[in-house]
């Protein structure tokens, strides 16, 4: 751009200073890791004192046109709001984010859970993987203790090119809709469940020592991490159908 007079030398400078972060001090933000992975730089709100997380936000806004954040509070969403009116918050999932209006979304997934106690894991998961332009499918409360609640969406479920499940319990979900499926299963064990449940760990051992073939577990609680991968599957899927 320099060569063909469109940027100053100067201007070619400053951007180059921001190669390969943006430095902060307190925090190093990758704003090019969307040309290595495909998708830009996220914000995990928790826990992050309020003028970091609003200068963060801001930068990765102003970089990429849109921002996703995830386990946001309500008092750090009116934060982020009191800067970037734009911003919309979801009790549920506990996203806030700014989102590029009428953005494509391709392929399908489905987002299937056990009860509805696990569905604010479910909707991180959803609304993270819509974020990063994957259609998502949802299918709530379909758990094994009443088996035929899932069999009646089976054909809904099979169109995905990849399922999530999310289930707190025992965890079985995702075991029996691996067995139902062609396409890769990814099991999100919950935190959901009486005292044996441990927090979510009981779950997450049935998840993991699953006799159903083509699973992959992500860590308990992690909508984030299941909606990602999903959109890495689905991606590969819509891809090759074109």
């Amino acid at each position: 751009m320099v060569s063909e007079g469109r940027m100053s030398v100067d201007d070619a400078e400053k951007e180059l200073k921001d190669l390969p972060y943006k430095d902060l001090g307190y925090a190093k933000l990758d704003l090019h890791r969307k040309l290595r992975s495909g998708f830009p730089e996220t914000v995990f709100c928790q826990g992050k004192p309020d003028e970091f997380l609003a200068k963060i936000f801001q930068t990765l806004y102003e970089k990429n046109g849109e921002v996703l954040g995830t386990r946001a509070s309500k008092e750090q969403y009116e934060l982020v709001k009191s800067i970037l009116p734009q911003a919309v918050y979801d009790p549920v999932s506990r996203i806030v984010k700014i989102e590029e209006k009428n953005k494509e979304r391709q392929g399908c997934i489905a987002v299937c859970t056990g009860g509805t106690a696990d569905i604010p894991v479910a909707e991180e998961a959803a609304q993270t993987a819509e974020f990063f332009g994957t259609y998502a499918e949802r299918i709530y409360d379909v758990g094994v203790a009443g088996i035929h609640r899932l069999l009646s969406q089976r054909e809904r479920i099979q169109k995905a090119n990849c399922v999530i499940a999310v289930a707190g319990m025992e965890g079985a979900l995702g075991t029996v809709i691996a067995g139902l499926v062609e396409n890769p299963v990814i099991a999100v064990p919950t935190s959901v469940g009486y005292g044996a449940n441990f927090g979510g760990l009981s779950a997450l051992l049935t998840m993991i020592n699953s006799c159903a073939n083509g699973i992959s577990v992500v860590n308990i609680d992690n909508g984030y991490g299941a909606g990602y991968l999903a959109t890495q599957i689905n991606r590969l899927a819509a891809s090759e159908t074109k």
